[in-house]
Formats: C-alpha cells, sequence, structure tokens
C-alpha cells in the first residue's frame, strides 16, 4: 500500500488521519489529556522500581514523587508543572517538597496518596476510606479525618488571635522586614499621619494581595482586611494634610477591592459590587485613575460572570477612557481591554473580540518590569487561558483547545486551573466528546473541593451543568452533573 508523500505521523509512530488537524493521534490525546489533569491508571508493577521502592522504604513523599514522575513506564519523565497542578501547587512548591525534609503533616500526605493512587499497602500510614482489620470502615474514615479538622480550626483561631492592628501587620511572615511597625503604630496612636506612614499602608496593602493569592480559602483571608480597614478608616477621620489624605483615600480604595474580591470568589455578588463601587469612589477622592479604573473593572466584571455582557460594556468603556488617563507605563488599559473581550465574546462579536484581545497584548510592548502586585495582576500570563476563554464563548472550540491545553502545562494558581479545566470539558460538550467533557469537569470538581473556590470555579461549572443534558443517557456524565449539583449545594 503506498503512503502520500503528504502523511503525518504522531510522536508514537502512528501515521495521522487526513481529517485529523491535530499533531497527536486519538489514543495519544486521549493519554496526554488525562495526564495533564490527573495521575493515571499504572500497573501493579508500575511500584516496582528501585528508585520507588527505596523512597517509599525512606517514608519521604518528596522522594517518592520524584520517583513517580521519572517512572519509565511514563514514556518520559512527567514534569514538576504538570504533576504540582494535580494537588494545586506550582512547580516551586513541589521542588521543595522533593528535595526538602520528609513531610509530617498526615494530610498532606494522605492527599499525594490519593493522588498519585498509591496502593495503601506500600504506605506508613493510614488512608482514609481504606478497610483496616478488625475496624468499621467508617469509623476508620471519621477518625482518620478528625484530625485535618482540628488542625483547620486550630489555624483558625490562630487567625482571629490576630485581628487587632498589630495582629493585622503580623499576619504576613517576615512582614516586620518589610513594613516599619513602629512607625504604624505611633501613627495610630497619634492621629496625625505623615507621608511615610501613609507609604506603609501601602506596602501592608501589598502584603494582604499576597496573602489573598497564596490562601486556598480566599474567606480567611477577610477578617484581617476588615481590621486594616478599621485603622485606615479611624486615620481618615482626623485630620490630615491633603497629600496624606489622597495617599489613604487611595490604600483605602485598594482593600475594598481586595475585599471585592474576597467577596466575590465567595459567591456574594451584592457584597462584591459595593466593594468595588467604594472602591471607585475612594479611587476619585485620590485621583488614582489606574486605580479607579481596576475598580471599574473589577464591577464590570461582575456582568461578565453573569452574562450581562450588555451592561458591562459600558462600564468597561468609562474604565478605559480612565486608564487612558493613568500612567501609561502600568497595564492598566491592556487589562481593561482583555475584560472587554470577553465581553464582546458574550456579546458574539468574533472581530470586536479579537481587536480586544490584540490590544490586551500590547502588555508585552511595555518597557521595564510590569506591575503585577495588588490591585492590578496583569502581565500578559493570562492571555492564553483568556483567549481561549473567549473562543470557548464564541462556539469556536478549533480555536481554543490548543490555547487552553498550553496553559495547562504553565505555572498558574488552583483557582485559574479549575477555570482553564471547566473551559476544556465544555469544548468536550461544544464537541460532543463525553470523555473529554468527564476527564475536565471532573478535574475542575477537585480543584473546587481542594480550594473551596465554590464562588470562582463553581459559578463556571454551575453554568456547564445545564449544558450535560443531551449526555444523560452516560453514567459518567450523569455522576458529573450530580457533583456540580453537590458542590453549589454545599456552597450555598
Amino acid at each position: 500500500m503506498s503512503v502520500p508523500r503528504s502523511a503525518r505521523y504522531c510522536r508514537c509512530g502512528a501515521r495521522l488521519a487526513q481529517d485529523n488537524p491535530a499533531t497527536l493521534c486519538h489514543p495519544c490525546r486521549h493519554r496526554t489529556r488525562n495526564t495533564l489533569v490527573s495521575a493515571p491508571e499504572v500497573p501493579p508493577s508500575f511500584w516496582d522500581t528501585d528508585e520507588l521502592r527505596d523512597a517509599l522504604a525512606a517514608r519521604h513523599m518528596g522522594r517518592v514523587v520524584h520517583a513517580y514522575r521519572r517512572n519509565p513506564w511514563h514514556g518520559q519523565p512527567l514534569s514538576q508543572t504538570v504533576v504540582a497542578g494535580w494537588v494545586g501547587l506550582n512547580q516551586t512548591q513541589l521542588s521543595r517538597i522533593e528535595t526538602g525534609a520528609p513531610s509530617q503533616d498526615l494530610a498532606k500526605l494522605i492527599q499525594w496518596a490519593r493522588v498519585l493512587r498509591i496502593p495503601t499497602a506500600l504506605l506508613w500510614f493510614s488512608v482514609p476510606g481504606s478497610p483496616q482489620p478488625g475496624h468499621d470502615a467508617g469509623q476508620a474514615s471519621a477518625a482518620a479525618v478528625e484530625p485535618a479538622r482540628q488542625v483547620d480550626a486550630m489555624n483558625r483561631r490562630e487567625l482571629l488571635r490576630l485581628i487587632s492592628m498589630t495582629g493585622a501587620l503580623l499576619a504576613v511572615p517576615g512582614l516586620d522586614e518589610q513594613v516599619d511597625l513602629d512607625r504604624l503604630e505611633h501613627a495610630a496612636a497619634a492621629g496625625r499621619l505623615d507621608l511615610a506612614a501613609a507609604a506603609e499602608h501601602e506596602r501592608l496593602n501589598a502584603q494582604l494581595w499576597q496573602v489573598f493569592s497564596r490562601s486556598q480559602s480566599k474567606q480567611a483571608v477577610l477578617p484581617v482586611v476588615r481590621t486594616q480597614l478599621g485603622v485606615l478608616r479611624a486615620a481618615l477621620q482626623h485630620p490630615q494634610t491633603s497629600a496624606v489624605h489622597r495617599k489613604l483615600c487611595a490604600a483605602t480604595a485598594d482593600l475594598f477591592q481586595l475585599s471585592g474580591e474576597i467577596f466575590f470568589d465567595g459567591d456574594q455578588y451584592t457584597d462584591a459590587a459595593q466593594c468595588y463601587a467604594l472602591a471607585a469612589s475612594a479611587s476619585k477622592e485620590a485621583g488614582a485613575y489606574d486605580l479607579w479604573a481596576c475598580a471599574m473593572t473589577r464591577h464590570a466584571f461582575i456582568g461578565v460572570y453573569e452574562r450581562q455582557f450588555e451592561q458591562a460594556a459600558p462600564l468597561l468603556e468609562g474604565a478605559a477612557t480612565l486608564a487612558r488617563r493613568g500612567n501609561s507605563r502600568l497595564s492598566t488599559r491592556h487589562w481593561v481591554a482583555a475584560v472587554q473581550a470577553q465581553t464582546q465574546a458574550g456579546i458574539g462579536d468574533l472581530t470586536a473580540c479579537e481587536h480586544a484581545l490584540a490590544r490586551a497584548e500590547k502588555v508585552t510592548d511595555l518597557d521595564g518590569p510590569v506591575h503585577t502586585g495588588g490591585w492590578l495582576r496583569f502581565e500578559g500570563s493570562r492571555l492564553a487561558e483568556e483567549r481561549g476563554a473567549c473562543y470557548v464563548e464564541l462556539g469556536r472550540p478549533d480555536l481554543a483547545e490548543a490555547t487552553l491545553t498550553s496553559a495547562l502545562y504553565q505555572e498558574i494558581s488552583p483557582r485559574r486551573r479549575g477555570s482553564v479545566l471547566t473551559d476544556l470539558a465544555t469544548i468536550g460538550v461544544q464537541r460532543r466528546d463525553t470523555h473529554q467533557l468527564v476527564t475536565y469537569g471532573n478535574a475542575a470538581l477537585d480543584v473546587a473541593r481542594q480550594t473551596g473556590s465554590a464562588g470562582y470555579v463553581g459559578r463556571k461549572l454551575a453554568a456547564l451543568r445545564p449544558q450535560l443534558a443531551p449526555f444523560r443517557a452516560d453514567t459518567h456524565v450523569r455522576h458529573l452533573e450530580q457533583e456540580i449539583s453537590r458542590l453549589k449545594a454545599v456552597s450555598a
């Protein structure tokens, strides 16, 4: 049989079908897709390598993960970025786990054992749900979960103990090296601030944004933010110079936006909208155009998220106007354009969407380091997933899939990963590919459960749920639909 000269081959050596525009054959696509979102099913012999046996004998989960990634069964080693994504970590965090001291945290050990599907007979600890000789399985599971609950309760009590001015300042590790606590405490007692004290509040706010971005449970940050807002409010009640007053207004606007983000993540959109409106007013008082534009963009994004695109568009036009009056070295106008692209996708205008995406991509033309902290965090790293999400909204899976899949290989936060996974599940709906739908849908559910981000990932999954109706004959799809319903009920 002759082979056409234009024949293309998959990396496994199989010849690709002429109607297959991808670079992988169908079986390799499925294997790659699965590995991106969760650990694959492996044969019993997988665990018989010397490196894995030594790591398990040493009771060092980091070494177990390292050996797992390098197991010859995979064909080529799995990257730290991919494996870290299975548990909501980034590459740097996984590297520290692999090379650091053995973890003694039972909850984390159990999580890794479940994620990697390690046979319980090889472990040096018990996994909840695994039958134990002479014990009722239900009782054993409850007993194993209780220590994790006690640790979580202890962490909450410790956080609440810090709810005071000093506690709020000390909530960030190493903060005392970056923020002048003595100056802030003295200023709080005196009532009147100088410019240096006002600047300390700005630095503190930046640290609170970092706490927010690193916390799996965003709601846990709110008490500290509220305390700091109280400190700023007290300062604004005292006579201040006009320069200090503007700085305090800007710092307050900053924290109102952070409060809005916390409420938004918790599915409390009315509270979030109120915070963003207050942030806009405080930004206007401060004369801070970029801060003001970001507040309006966040406010508009609630409309985008609730699919009220026509209502979001005027807010974004206003934000774009403000951003043009702001600092041209900041990425504000590029972020506004990225949200405008999502709005135009929702309206169904592909041309306007792509024009907005082109404006957003000009963030890469900015000179010098791009501002990536606090209230403005758009530096272009999200462009792939945002472009992919726009194409999904427009019903163009042919344009979306490659872009979204590439985003999974990047170091992205658990929330962003959950959003990308949900978009990939939606592509499965659009292509009537139930395997893709179930694989990515279940992976997104796992992220929502791990992070407690029912407001962000859960909302996207809830929007996916009505689209599952045509596939209910498939038992896996029915199970996915039930789990999405359960997630929504728990978050409520």
